[in-house]
């Protein structure tokens, strides 16, 4: 392929998933649509890990933006990215595939939620995603036990890919108590949920 031909198909690919109005998107019953984020906060332990082996990956920076709005075709692979890979990926804990706990890593058949998450963020970003806008999040479950989900930012607001659930939602109609999540501009940095514990409504299934 020559250069042109390459610099084209992504421009094209961008394209498709992205729009400045009009698009279809799931139709949120929450208020919020947006997570606040407020100021910077320690990186999990397993994400800092991650970085040390892929460090492009946490050297991404971008100036402050808008949310994109993401075209009918964007959704269509939102969702398709997110239950393909939960479908791919059998889940199984850290300590039973590494032997111990958090280890942040692109799973090859098997692995837990931060690892499914990290290969929907990457299959997304193949397809023509921003990096800003697709960010590691991590969660509390109602049980008390945590979690981590991808975060898409999009004009219509913050939506969560989840290893728990095929569909696609709202944040705010998760059951989630959200605590921190990848800082937009800096894929390096992490930062506070401030509204995170104010939309505990909805249901996953197991």
């Amino acid at each position: 392929m020559s250069k042109l031909n390459g610099v084209t198909g992504i421009v094209a690919a961008i394209a498709a998933v992205f729009a400045s109005a009009g698009a279809a998107v799931p139709a949120p019953s929450a208020t919020s649509l947006f997570m606040q984020t407020g100021s910077v906060t320690s990186q999990p332990i397993g994400h800092y890990e991650f970085c040390q082996k892929f460090k492009s990956e946490c050297q991404i920076k971008s100036k402050s933006s808008v949310a994109p709005r993401v075209t009918d075709f964007g959704w269509e692979t939102i969702r398709e990215v997110n239950a393909d890979v939960n479908h791919e990926i059998t889940p199984i804990t850290d300590m039973d595939f590494y032997g111990r706990d958090e280890v942040w890593a692109y799973p090859d058949g098997a692995g837990d939620c931060e690892d499914i998450a990290l290969l929907k963020r990457k299959r997304l970003m193949e397809k023509g995603f921003s990096a800003s806008d697709l960010l590691m999040t991590v969660v509390r479950k109602p049980d008390g036990e945590g979690h981590a989900v991808l975060t898409v930012r999009t004009a219509q607001g913050d939506f969560i890919l989840d290893n728990l659930e095929d569909q696609v939602k709202i944040w705010a109609e998760t059951p989630y108590r959200f605590l921190k999540r990848q800082a937009s501009v800096n894929t390096g940095r992490w930062v506070t949920i401030e509204n995170g514990a104010e939309v505990l409504v909805g249901s996953v299934g197991n």
